[in-house]
């Protein structure tokens, strides 16, 4: 779960979880038809602001806005980086 990205201030890399392949009846939802996923996990942080300190770690599990954060890839997997301010709620 390490990522070779350091993130700088009250930045935040998450990993993205998969979206919901199948609805709750037990229908597929097409690759096209599914929704962005809102949940991740934290995989780096940043030091955070001055005034500001951090109040997500490592391993935490966090809800964010639908369009929040840059969308990169790194070795493959894709991560979304985003301000501390971007994050919901830690679930």
């Amino acid at each position: 779960m390490t990522v070779s990205i350091k993130p700088l201030a009250d930045r935040v890399v998450v990993e993205p979880k998969e979206a919901d392949a199948k609805t709750a009846s037990g229908l597929y939802i097409p690759n096209t038809a599914q929704e962005k996923p809102q949940r991740g996990i934290v995989v780096a942080t940043g030091p955070g602001k001055k005034d500001e300190p951090m109040e997500v770690k490592t391993g935490d599990e966090v809800l964010y806005g639908k369009y929040s954060g840059t969308e990169i890839s790194v070795d493959g997997k894709d991560y979304l980086i985003m301000r501390l301010s971007d994050i919901l709620a830690i679930v």
